[in-house]
């Protein structure tokens, strides 16, 4: 998959997807990350990318030039998206969708944002990481990519572990534990310790239903509520604690 992004800081974003399970995927080219300096597309000694904005008001503007210039220049694949407030939520099955193309590129905002006229003359839409605002659209990008690229077939090394993740199938992924059996007084759950596969399946749905009824209901209710099979996966498997007051 080729993914390009366009900015001003291109260490930030090259840097980030270097290390890690980005930077394996580089290096076993299943992932063609081309990081692109807008700044070399400028005209004068200063390299400016930026201007006072027309009619007056705070701050600086992204200028059309630099921009329109680098992305001729590099024939990037469709869409090119700019990261921005007013964009399109990004989520997991947006992920799925961008990692199921054959690339996509990404424009990294920066000041008050980019003159309009890329916006409508040269972006194909928006996409925010969502409702906050950054310094710009650099730490965006890495969160796009790296979602996007641990779903490309061969990166995860374990393409199962794709499966069972938060978010697959509208639910937060189970607990997990590891060994010591016994922490502090603390023990792992006797049925993760059984040996019954089918059994720890089923905890495991039941505690990924429990988890997310407690920390994002609003998921349940996008689902359309719970089914029958789920409400006696419920009553067989009691809810792990969860800390008081969780976000």
């Amino acid at each position: 998959m080729r993914i390009d992004v366009f900015t001003i800081f291109p260490t930030l974003v090259d840097g980030f997807c270097s290390e890690s399970l980005l930077g394996r995927a580089r290096t076993a080219s299943l992932l063609d990350l081309r990081v692109h300096d807008l700044r070399e597309h400028t005209s004068d000694a200063h390299r400016t990318v930026d201007d006072a904005p027309f009619g007056g008001g705070a701050g600086m503007v992204m200028r059309p030039e630099p921009i329109f210039a680098s992305v001729r220049s590099a024939q990037p694949p469709r869409p090119l998206l700019l990261l921005s407030p007013g964009g399109r939520r990004f989520d997991q099955a947006m992920a799925k969708s961008f990692a199921a193309s054959g690339g996509f590129s990404l424009l990294c905002g920066r000041y008050e944002g980019v003159d309009h006229r890329v916006v409508t003359g040269l972006c194909d839409g928006e996409v925010s990481i969502g409702d906050y605002v950054l310094g710009g659209g650099e730490v965006a990008a890495c969160v796009i990519i790296e979602a996007v690229a641990r779903l490309i077939p061969g990166v995860m090394g374990n393409d199962e572990s794709a499966v069972s993740e938060s978010f697959e199938g509208g639910l937060l992924e189970a607990p997990h534990f590891t060994r010591p059996a016994e922490y502090e007084g603390h023990e792992v759950p006797e049925v993760l310790r059984s040996g019954d596969h089918a059994r720890i399946a089923r905890w495991r749905h039941a505690q990924a239903l429990h988890r997310t009824m407690a920390l994002r209901p609003d998921l349940i209710a996008r689902r359309g509520g719970l089914n029958d099979v789920e409400k006696r996966l419920l009553e067989e498997f009691p809810s792990l604690p969860y800390p008081e007051g969780s976000l």
